[in-house]
């Protein structure tokens, strides 16, 4: 059985400040080194020596295969419209306690030291000693508190709260104690809070720079802010102003602002725009050696290709030109294309464990404006109707090739909290069913034998189909299309890309659309996006009720049964030991269950990437999630081997 990282007694194994140092990555070492790309600049007096750069206590990384070599530029992909959290995946890992590569432990990072009371309310964080941003200003608990103050207890700029700093309705506080330490403290226990932090979801108090930020903020600058509006005439206020100069690092602002410091790896230098390409260098101030004295990262930099077409990604790496692929790609479709390209594009292939809850899973939009829609998304026979309708065993045989089961959004067969009902439940292909449930909430058809909605016209239903992941989304929903029309329900496919997709979920302007689904093995505890309306990308099934979880005074407040599951999940994140956090997550997800929000098609497939046979301190069979952004946490640590 694959336990939850919350089943380890986290909180209670670093509710001590000695315990949470000697959690500190590696042996420090006296003497340090850099790339010998930084001497020149070095021996000019425009760059500080290494030593003068680094925090006092810098970040040791532990190798996985042994120490590396500094030099070359990684080559690898993205998709051209609406790929940049790709970016994210692969560069952008930062944050304050971090999940070790494995994922069987959270540790420092950012923050050196950091311990939790015994009622899990309030988490205090010690930042590492001479620290810097990537223009060499010094990162202290001051930018901490602009985040906190600034940025996200100001309502322009952060009208919704991420539920990571949030519990039982209530935003964190946050208290400056010196220039290192900052604490936060909740109003309730929140048993997951140093769990949700580690992840990648996390980066929000470590990204902004109060020294670089503060000229476009209204608090700061009010005269000023006249100016740059006039030289930034798209920006409408001085909110839209500072939203075009940063932004969470899943969002393209933060990909397009070459002036942004950051404490990622490597900085920008050709932004997320309209080339044909995007690219990062190192960043002289990186806070991480290895344990020789090394800093960190070896590879100089990263060129990302923006290509339009999944298979254009399949013939670079076949012929040479990637040296890692990853997303899009990775999948029974191309397999074999790439499994025999192998030694013409001199690379292999690396297993990669992928951790979602379902593979393809049909999300309405149940706080759609439409009032008839929103009738009939928000009832549950209606979506159980539409489950029964669908041959998944033929979706997996054909678009799938086997691989995978039928399967609802549920954790996975060998995680512990694996529950039959929620996996299987409305699985079997009944079209006789279907018909019989959608009787009585349909029962008029058209002359073409589609159904007439309570207002006398035909019922349709809008799919936005992005072909992400390699999961052949459009492939799969003509076929979702057809069973559909057999019990008389008309899709309509609207193909588009994660850009417009993006869009369309932050306005709530989508009616229904295909994805994926996280929380299926080590974040079921902690990710539950898919199991309640929780605010956070990629996942808009009810936008609405995720803002009033978040904030009270946001959102629109969702029915009496969803409420009661968001308390259930609320009584999840108080508990402290790990026995009454399993038995509330059985009672959160059976609540789930029984709400049924989504139509799950296939369980996750065998998952891999295919990287350069020169590269080394590469993972084999490294955990990724939507949350556990990859290969970010090692990707410091990979060297071309000569």
């Amino acid at each position: 059985m694959i336990l939850s990282p919350t089943r380890r007694g986290l909180i209670a194994a670093i509710s001590s400040v000695a315990l949470s140092l000697a959690l500190m990555g590696g042996a420090l070492a006296q003497t340090y080194t850099q790339s010998p790309t930084l001497d020149d600049e070095v021996a000019a007096g425009t760059l500080p020596p290494v030593a003068e750069r680094l925090p006092a206590n810098p970040f040791v990384e532990t190798m996985i295969d042994g120490i590396g070599t500094y030099g070359g530029t990684l080559r690898t992909t993205i998709l051209a419209n609406g790929d940049h959290y790709n970016l994210t995946r692969t560069v952008a890992n930062e944050v304050l306690v971090r999940w070790d590569p494995t994922w069987t432990s959270v540790g420092p990072s950012i923050a050196e030291a950091f311990t939790a009371s015994e009622d899990a309310t309030t988490f205090t964080f010690t930042l590492r000693e001479g620290m810097k941003w990537s223009d060499g200003a010094p990162f202290t608990v001051d930018d901490i508190m602009f985040w906190y103050e600034d940025v996200f207890m100001n309502e322009a700029l952060t009208p919704s709260k991420s539920p990571v700093f949030v519990a039982g309705g209530e935003p964190v506080k946050v208290t400056r104690i010196d220039d290192r330490t900052v604490e936060f403290k909740f109003s309730q226990p929140y048993g997951l809070f140093l769990q949700q932090l580690a992840y990648g979801q996390g980066h929000h108090p470590v990204i902004y720079p109060k020294h670089y930020l503060s000229q476009f903020h209204d608090k700061y600058n009010k005269d000023g802010i006249p100016a740059l509006l006039a030289a930034n005439p798209a920006a409408a206020d001085w909110v839209a102003l500072f939203n075009s100069k940063v932004s969470l690092t899943f969002q393209p602002p933060f990909w397009q602002n070459l002036e942004l410091p950051t404490l990622n790896p490597w900085v920008l230098t050709i932004p997320y725009a309209d080339s044909e390409r995007v690219a990062v260098t190192r960043n002289p101030y990186y806070w991480k050696v290895d344990p020789e004295g090394n800093q960190l990262p070896y590879i100089e930099g990263i060129e990302w290709a923006k290509l339009d077409d999944p298979q254009l990604m399949v013939l670079r790496m076949t012929s040479g030109e990637l040296d890692f692929a990853f997303r899009h790609i990775n999948n029974a479709t191309f397999r074999s294309v790439l499994f025999d390209g192998q030694q013409q594009g001199d690379y292999r292939f690396v297993d990669v464990k992928d951790l979602p809850a379902n593979d393809a899973v049909l999300m309405l939009n149940l706080n759609i404006a439409d009032p008839v829609k929103n009738e009939i998304f928000n009832d549950k026979d209606f979506r159980i109707a539409l489950s029964h309708a669908i041959d998944r065993q033929e979706i997996i045989d054909l678009i799938y090739v086997g691989q995978g089961t039928p399967a609802q959004v549920a954790p996975q067969p060998e995680h512990e909290l694996y529950d039959e009902r929620m996996s299987k439940q409305y699985t079997e292909f009944d079209p006789a069913k279907a018909n019989e449930i959608l009787d009585t909430i349909m029962p008029n058809k058209d002359a073409e034998g589609y159904r007439l909605g309570p207002d006398g016209n035909r019922f349709t239903i809008n799919f936005m189909v992005a072909d992400v992941f390699g999961l052949s989304y459009p492939d799969v929903m003509q076929l979702v299309q057809g069973y559909a029309k057999d019990v008389g329900i008309d899709i309509q496919i609207r193909t588009t890309d994660r850009a417009r997709l993006n869009t369309m979920w932050y306005a709530n302007e989508q009616e229904a659309y295909i994805w994926n689904c996280v929380g299926g093995l080590s974040e079921a505890y902690t990710d539950v996006r898919c199991y309640m309306p929780f605010l956070k990308a990629d996942i808009f099934f009810a936008t609405r009720w995720s803002e009033w979880y978040s904030d009270r005074s946001t959102g629109e407040e969702p029915p009496a049964s969803v409420q009661a599951l968001m308390a259930a999940y609320d009584d999840v994140t108080r508990a402290v030991t790990d026995e009454d956090r399993l038995a509330k997550m059985k009672t959160f997800l059976s609540l789930s269950a029984d709400e049924f929000f989504h139509v799950g098609i296939s369980s996750p497939k065998p998952k891999y990437m295919m990287v350069s046979n020169r590269l080394r301190n590469v993972v084999d069979g490294i955990p990724i999630t939507g949350n556990l952004w990859h290969p970010a946490p090692t990707l410091t640590q990979w060297y071309f081997a000569e």
